[in-house]
């Protein structure tokens, strides 16, 4: 692998979006690139690529910083403390980026589409139908400069569109996959800026990595197919492409696609339940290098002393939760004295207010303080265990009760911002659009999330305990009265 550079010596990013709960898969690839830029000297970068502006949130973006400074990761630039290359938030840059778009008009590198959303639409699903990959069929490749000019002043809506080669093939060298070659025919001519005037991830990414230096970009490998057409970017503007290195998606122990849908991916579930940062990391560092059994516990320092970038592996980094309950535990025995241990616990249990809001709603439902564990345990533990049996004393048969919980999930995924208000209200609107009544839609969601039907405010423990660790005692509470239901 090349490890070249620039006069300002290696450069790495890691640029995430800020449209949901940060995911440990963020986790992984920042941390690659942090030890590369630490084994190197080099300087590594936070930017956040918020283009989707639909999805994208401050309060998502808050998540994704809050996260990362809890794995212990620093950056030298980044939207929270500015940097020389700035801004580092992709909505702050969109002027920057129409003159590049423009350059590219002008070059004839890239041509204005007026197809609609619906036209698109049936041209995929025709192509879909023929058993073809759906990719833009050119329709507007040919329009003259009289014609784009027309509909434009006629306020149609246009989108930037990129040229691709019609023959031959892109031919780059990855630094894990090595030498790659993949045909210009099943590159599509992406949309470089959208309707809205924002640039899409692929020309923002490229103008952004040239404009701030980057040297090398590491990334998760499903964006190797991608690599085409940021090449094809970076020789239409004449620039000097970056060393691209595509890291093995982490994976399951059945070797599908880590996935919120299977197991718990975000950074903020595991920071509740108690695991240790310095676990985490120690345990995601395992995938980039080569140790001797007994050499597991290492300090991120130690990780990058042994890290080695040469020697990466393409097999799939098995996200083993086993192993990380283990490694989490050593952390604990070994590496913290007891007054460090004591310091964690209380910083753990003060996390986002739990301890503060959970004794404040604790207060006025006690006589006696030996009351709050059965009370108020539930937000502090790792796991409830619940039975099936905890769900037969509902008056709803399991058949609705099931149902209930299988409704709930994905569209409590639908809140942007996650408190008591809107918790409230997606589950009013919920129990409207299932034609219940409130309570038989809380009733088993108590249940659900504290382990019994006598417990703390429903909406407000939601809001505590946080999104990702209510998704998982969701999907624990379907299994459990999925069994129920088979058993009838």
């Amino acid at each position: 692998m090349t490890v070249s550079g620039t006069a300002t010596g290696v450069r790495v990013r890691i640029a995430p979006s800020p449209t949901g709960e940060p995911h440990v898969g963020t986790a992984y690839i920042a941390l690659f690139n942090y030890l590369f830029a630490k084994k190197h000297g080099g300087e590594f970068i936070l930017r956040i690529e918020d283009t989707d502006a639909a999805r994208s949130t401050p309060e998502f973006e808050t998540k994704v910083l809050d996260a990362l400074k809890w794995c212990g990761l620093e950056w030298k630039e980044g939207p929270d403390i500015g940097g020389p290359y700035g801004p580092y938030r992709q909505s702050d840059r969109k002027p920057m980026y129409q003159p590049y778009a423009q350059e590219l008009l002008d070059k004839g590198h890239a041509f204005r589409c007026f197809c609609t959303p619906e036209r698109l639409e049936q041209m995929r699903e025709a192509q879909r139908a023929a058993g073809k990959p759906p990719k833009y069929d050119g329709r507007c490749l040919g329009l003259t400069a009289e014609e784009v000019t027309s509909r434009m002043a006629a306020g149609e809506t246009t989108v930037i569109r990129m040229k691709i080669p019609a023959e031959g093939s892109c031919d780059f060298t990855d630094g894990v996959y090595g030498d790659v070659s993949i045909p210009w025919d099943s590159v599509d001519m992406q949309v470089l800026i959208k309707a809205d005037g924002m640039p899409t991830y692929h020309m923002a990414n490229v103008i952004d990595d040239h404009l701030m230096k980057i040297t090398h970009v590491a990334r998760g490998e499903e964006w190797l197919a991608s690599v085409p057409k940021h090449i094809l970017l970076y020789r239409y503007f004449g620039w000097d492409q970056p060393v691209f290195m595509h890291l093995s998606l982490m994976r399951n122990a059945d070797k599908s696609k880590l996935s919120k849908r299977k197991n718990p991916t975000s950074i903020s579930y595991y920071s509740a339940l108690g695991y240790i940062p310095e676990a985490l990391m120690n345990f995601l560092g395992l995938f980039f290098i080569q140790i001797a059994e007994g050499e597991e516990l290492l300090t991120i320092d130690e990780l990058s002393e042994k890290f080695d970038p040469e020697n990466l592996s393409k097999a799939g980094a098995i996200f083993d939760i086993q192993k990380l309950d283990w490694l989490n535990g050593r952390w604990i025995r070994e590496k913290l004295s007891e007054e460090e241990f004591q310091a964690r616990v209380l910083t753990w249990a003060m996390e986002n207010d739990r301890l503060k809001a959970g004794l404040r709603l604790s207060q006025t439902r006690i006589s006696k303080l030996g009351e709050l564990p059965d009370l108020a345990g539930f937000l502090l533990k790792s796991d409830l265990g619940l039975q099936p049996s905890d769900f037969a004393k509902i008056k709803s048969p399991p058949e609705e009760v099931l149902e209930i919980l299988n409704t709930v999930q994905p569209d409590l995924e639908k809140i942007l911002e996650w408190n008591v208000e809107t918790i409230e209200a997606e589950l009013r609107a919920i129990s409207d659009r299932m034609g219940k009544k409130l309570k038989v839609v809380v009733s088993p969601l108590f249940v659900a999330v504290s382990g019994s039907s006598r417990s703390l405010p429903l909406f407000d423990s939601m809001a505590i305990l946080g999104r990702s660790v209510v998704r998982q005692r969701l999907k624990l509470a379907a299994q459990a009265v999925a069994a129920l239901v088979g058993s009838k």
